[in-house]
């Protein structure tokens, strides 16, 4: 890649820069479609007459239509942003991004989108396709893989399609979730990824969280016992990293727990550890399924986490060193760097 880059910018030097504009134009008419000319021009930071120029030729060759209401992507223009991104990916700046985060992380490799998934629905679906796509590059014959709870989760299973080289595998909950939503509850996750990618799926049917003589009496069933000894075999972990306070309340935790997380300084919270900025725990629910400490089984674990709001948790869960993927987008990381 690197030696066809270096040909192409001696032979056409204008060439890289072109196709960046006209990428950049195209991905941010896909995120805010319909989006008149004047927006648009003032958001990417283009002069109008530059956009003007760049959107005749792109809806002319049929990657754009220009309507009363503004312009949206072809069929064309959306294929042409799927099989440009990786390439674009490969020399824009998240290249450097990247290697810094997997510096001050620690980890074996971070994957970053553009955007910002705090403020556009679209940069979310971006983080699933780019685990998906990740996944895919790994994912072998006859694997199990443990699947958390959660909206950005959510995007990843629909995301989710079948590979050639990858049968039989088989998706499980990570951790039990009945009592959230059903669309973002693992089990319906595990289920739905399983499905698209034609693969096999268990289901781990307890609430979360927990009392702790409930937790004792149910490890002990053995169709729990039996689950749970194939999610703690997972060679795959997927999962996400949550706010302590906003998952707290999502889990209707009591005034007491969240007094202690808001005193303890509670930053992040995943497989139902709350973490303060050191990657202490602060808080731990009763839960079954995964513990902290019982990911390092896994060869891969892989935290989908997005948006200027996360970065505090993010970095507030890898202190902790249990997972070695970070797929993450620009907002997130760039807020990252600042710590």
């Amino acid at each position: 890649m690197k030696e066809l880059l270096d040909i192409q910018e001696k032979l056409f030097p204008d060439l890289l820069d072109v196709m960046q504009k006209r990428y950049k134009i195209l991905h941010y008419i896909q995120m805010m479609q319909p989006i008149g000319r004047r927006s648009l021009a003032d958001n990417i930071k283009l002069k109008e007459r530059v956009v003007r120029s760049e959107i005749d030729f792109l809806s002319k060759n049929g990657f754009i239509m220009v309507t009363a209401k503004g312009m949206q992507l072809t069929t064309d223009g959306e294929q042409i942003i799927e099989r440009l991104s990786a390439f674009m990916n490969e020399i824009s700046e998240f290249r450097v991004l990247e290697s810094q985060i997997k510096d001050k992380l620690q980890l074996e490799r971070v994957i970053i989108i553009s955007g910002n998934s705090d403020e556009h629905l679209s940069v979310k679906k971006d983080l699933g396709k780019a685990c998906i796509q990740y996944l895919t590059s790994i994912l072998i014959s006859n694997q199990t893989i443990a699947v958390t709870g959660g909206t950005t989760m959510a995007e990843v299973a629909s995301q989710m399609k079948p590979s050639e080289h990858a049968v039989n595998c088989t998706f499980v909950p990570a951790r039990g979730g009945l009592g959230e939503q059903v669309e973002n509850q693992a089990n319906t996750i595990c289920a739905q990824m399983a499905k698209r990618a034609n693969g096999n799926y268990r289901m781990l049917y307890v609430p979360d969280p927990l009392s702790e003589d409930t937790y004792d009496t149910i490890i002990e069933e053995p169709a729990i016992k039996d689950i749970l000894d194939i999610i703690h075999d997972a060679n795959i972990v997927l999962h996400s990293i949550g706010d302590a306070v906003t998952m707290a309340k999502r889990r209707k935790a009591s005034d007491a727990v969240l007094g202690k997380l808001i005193n303890g300084n509670a930053v992040s919270e995943a497989f139902g550890y709350y973490l303060d900025e050191q990657g202490n725990v602060v808080h731990k629910v009763k839960t079954v399924g995964l513990q902290l400490e019982e990911l390092e089984r896994a060869r891969y674990i892989i935290a989908v986490a997005g948006g200027t709001s996360k970065a505090k948790a993010i970095q507030s869960y890898f202190r902790q060193g249990k997972s070695n993927v970070l797929i993450t987008d620009e907002a997130a990381a760039k807020e990252l760097l600042k710590g």
